[in-house]
């Protein structure tokens, strides 16, 4: 079913592309007939569409809003709304080394810290744990001249113990890394040498929203669903989800998980479900830094490079979290119109396949929304009240 107003006068649309975009915010009836335009775009092609208008709180416009479609990674907005709920924002993840009593062997103990680097230099400026750091104080715990020696680790990723194991590789060292459990790591380790902490779980969820990082978005979401007394895998993250839209009210049946991401092209969802997730999102104080966290048109973040030349009226004015797979582009989030705001989905998940049509497709999207986009103008008052405190320039 597609909600739309189709009779609009001749004199409307002329308001849409002559009105300066400044002097008012965009109603609803304008509003509408932009998302028309956004539905029966050729760029686009068929894509799923919702749009909500936040003051009402009412689906004023959908197109294929319950058709199931791939988001790519809008799914991030699922990962984000749970670790918001069920992770400590202030929580961060230790990874520390510990001598034992054999010089040989060494226990590096962690705590699933999802945002290793593989890079130093970028690990220094941005507060992660160094995988080069990790590896050449496993060998200075072992001893420099020592080309062999036994790693005994715990909470740590199979992919970052293979970094580790790379890295020192470069370094002409074979390592044989067992793994066991804490209690067997504090059991052997006989004094502390090496300690690394994480950023907060608040600024991890704000970076993998801010830049689609997908590494991240995956790990949190696992440690979420562990948080959550699901099993920490895939299937774990897509029971948690589940949950989270049903318990927000919402039909979790338009759903269908197979990681946290959106890599995966079997992801399904609908603009018009994750357009309710996002006015429950907005309407709970909670989820403050989720929004604080979505990019922002030519300013943050994935759409930093985005509307500054298609729609410069927009920029600064469009809250998303950006979408891409090859076939498929899609934007959801919020947009200002003056004193109205405005909540918005688009999945484009039929698209040609290729970078030339994906960029079409950006374009097109920015720049219709930008015909929406609208800057709050504060009045000025034309008669101020000037008290006895007050002086003339």
């Amino acid at each position: 079913m597609k909600l739309s107003f189709k009779i609009i006068p001749v004199l409307l649309a002329l308001t849409i592309a002559s009105t300066p975009q400044s002097a008012f915010a965009i109603d609803p009836v304008i509003a509408t007939s932009v998302f028309d335009r956004i539905a029966e775009s050729a760029t686009l092609r068929d894509p799923s569409v919702a749009l909500i208008d936040v003051s009402t709180g009412e689906l004023i416009y959908q197109s294929k809003g319950d058709s199931p479609r791939k988001p790519a990674s809008l799914m991030k907005l699922l990962s984000a709304t749970a670790t918001v709920k069920y992770l400590q924002a202030d929580k961060r993840y230790a990874t520390k080394i510990f001598a034992t009593s054999e010089s040989s062997t060494a226990v590096l103990q962690g705590e699933l810290d999802p945002w290793f680097s593989l890079k130093s230099k970028e690990a220094k400026k941005m507060h992660r744990t160094s995988v080069p750091a990790l590896a050449n104080q496993l060998i200075k715990v072992a001893g420099s001249e020592r080309k062999k020696f036994t790693v005994l680790y715990s909470g740590l990723y199979s992919r970052d113990i293979a970094n580790l194991n790379k890295y020192l590789k470069t370094q002409k060292r074979t390592v044989s890394w067992k793994k066991i459990s804490k209690a067997q790591g504090e059991a052997s380790a006989v004094q502390e040498m090496y300690a690394s902490t994480s950023p907060t779980v608040a600024k991890i969820t704000t970076w993998f929203l801010t830049w689609s990082d997908n590494v991240l978005s995956e790990r949190m979401a696992r440690q979420a669903a562990k948080a959550a007394g699901y099993s920490f895998d895939e299937y774990g993250v897509a029971d948690l989800f589940s949950k989270i839209v049903t318990d927000m009210g919402l039909d979790a049946k338009a759903l269908n998980i197979h990681d946290a991401s959106g890599l995966s092209k079997q992801n399904r969802v609908s603009a018009k479900l994750m357009a309710q997730l996002l006015l429950k999102i907005h309407a709970d104080p909670t989820y403050a830094q989720l929004i604080a966290g979505l990019p922002v048109s030519g300013v943050s973040g994935t759409l930093s490079k985005r509307y500054i030349e298609s729609a410069p009226d927009a920029v600064g004015l469009v809250k998303a979290k950006t979408g891409t797979l090859n076939g498929t582009v899609s934007l959801a989030g919020y947009i200002e119109s003056g004193d109205r705001e405005y909540i918005f989905v688009v999945i484009a998940d039929r698209i040609a396949r290729g970078y030339s049509a994906s960029e079409r497709a950006r374009k097109t999207l920015d720049v219709y929304l930008g015909k929406i986009a609208t800057p709050l103008v504060v009045q000025a008052d034309a008669n101020p009240v000037i008290t006895s405190g007050s002086q003339t320039p």
